[in-house]
């Protein structure tokens, strides 16, 4: 089955148009798309849109064999016209199953939002999914993997996550990022992010081949998140696992009973984090780490490191040098050795603490002393470590 792409942007392309924010400014060239349509085998189109003839034109195709035009979302704004010889443009009523001429079977598959999602088989059997701006399947059962998945990975990364806990997404399946709007840089920052997702964009007029072998992006199974107060870390390590199902939060900084300030910050992190994430408040990382389940994010090691550290005494100078160095580098070495043999998909957050001022105290330089020893040697077993400064991830391995 042979996919093209004629769009990959958002309704109202990128960059949209008198927008004066940054991506805008610099969608141009490869980095500017239209408004996502797909042309399947030449037989079939999914969402018509302006220039839509032109644009398969572009592509090295035509719009002369299309027998059926399929609609997914509402589409708002000045009517489209459709190009002579094109049959009407319709939508198919959730779970209808719909049989082309062609020999292409369309299933339409119940979202969570308005619009339907299709899923196509070729006559040969490949299979394509393809979701709508801002769509998710509702309640996806249990699924075969899909060849491709072509959907609003950017907007909606749960929807990875949900098709990937049905079985929909597999090792081998083709993730296509679409939809895209100007909330995300172009360029590198867009491959990064999707990279991290387990997608990938395509500029517009690529034809792809649904089925073919494609390399899935290279997923880190341990990453380390480096960055300062404020610098958007947390927010960084989020993001990375948002289209991933069943996230074990581990909140190493626990409750503080009193203190509404720190109950705020809490709170808002839990706002952020999907529904879907289950929380564990403790420090005990070490048993998390050496047995199986879904993807842990430890958030954060600055807190862990706090928590040893008063478990040893060490902001005594007598009970530090009377052996609460020694207990501590224990206890580091049997998180360090658990990150090593983790077989779990693994996201931690540090502060960094190298460009920081000397601490007045002792215990101050001390615990600054060893949570750069910490980070050191937890980002040496990490295969990816980013740093984050005002908001934006430099990556300084894998």
């Amino acid at each position: 089955m042979e996919l093209t792409l004629l769009g990959t942007g958002a309704p109202a392309g990128l960059p949209r148009p008198d927008c004066p924010c940054a991506p805008c400014a610099v969608a141009r060239g490869g980095d500017a798309r239209a408004a996502t349509a797909l042309l399947v085998d030449g037989a079939l189109l999914l969402d018509l849109t302006p220039g839509a003839a032109l644009a398969a034109a572009r592509a090295g195709h035509t719009l002369a064999g299309v027998r059926q035009v399929l609609l997914t979302h509402p589409h708002d704004g000045p009517a489209v016209e459709l190009p002579a010889g094109l049959p009407a443009a319709g939508r198919v009523p959730d779970g209808r199953r719909l049989t082309l001429i062609s020999g292409h079977r369309v299933l339409a598959v119940p979202l969570d939002s308005p619009g339907t999602g299709y899923e196509v088989t070729s006559p040969d059997g490949e299979r394509l999914l393809y979701l709508p701006p801002g769509g998710a399947p509702a309640g996806a059962a249990q699924l075969r993997p899909y060849d491709m998945v072509v959907a609003d990975v950017c907007g909606r990364p749960d929807a990875l996550a949900r098709l990937r806990a049905a079985g929909g997404i597999g090792p081998a399946t083709d993730v296509i990022a679409v939809h895209i709007d100007h909330g995300v840089p172009p360029g590198r920052e867009l491959e990064r992010r999707l990279a991290a997702l387990g997608a990938r964009a395509v500029p517009d007029g690529t034809t792809l081949v649904v089925g073919d072998y494609h390399a899935v992006p290279d997923l880190p199974r341990r990453t380390l998140v480096l960055g300062g107060a404020r610098s958007g870390k947390s927010v960084e390590a989020e993001r990375r696992l948002a289209a991933f199902p069943g996230v074990v939060y581990v909140a190493t900084g626990g409750s503080r009973e009193g203190d509404t300030e720190w109950a705020a910050r809490v709170g808002l992190h839990r706002e952020r984090r999907p529904s879907t994430w289950r929380t564990e408040e403790t420090c005990e990382l070490a048993p998390l780490l050496d047995g199986p389940g879904p993807p842990l994010l430890i958030d954060c090691l600055a807190l862990w490191l706090t928590d040893a550290m008063d478990r040893v005494g060490a902001w005594d100078d007598e009970k530090w040098a009377s052996g609460g160095e020694r207990a501590l580098k224990g206890r580091t070495a049997e998180l360090v050795a658990a990150v090593r043999g983790t077989a779990r998909t693994v996201v931690a957050v540090s502060n960094e603490v190298g460009s920081g001022v000397v601490p007045a105290t002792s215990s101050g330089r001390r615990f600054r002393d060893e949570l750069g020893r910490l980070n050191a040697a937890f980002a040496a077993e990490c295969e990816q470590v980013l740093l984050v400064v005002a908001g934006q991830a430099l990556t300084l391995r894998g």
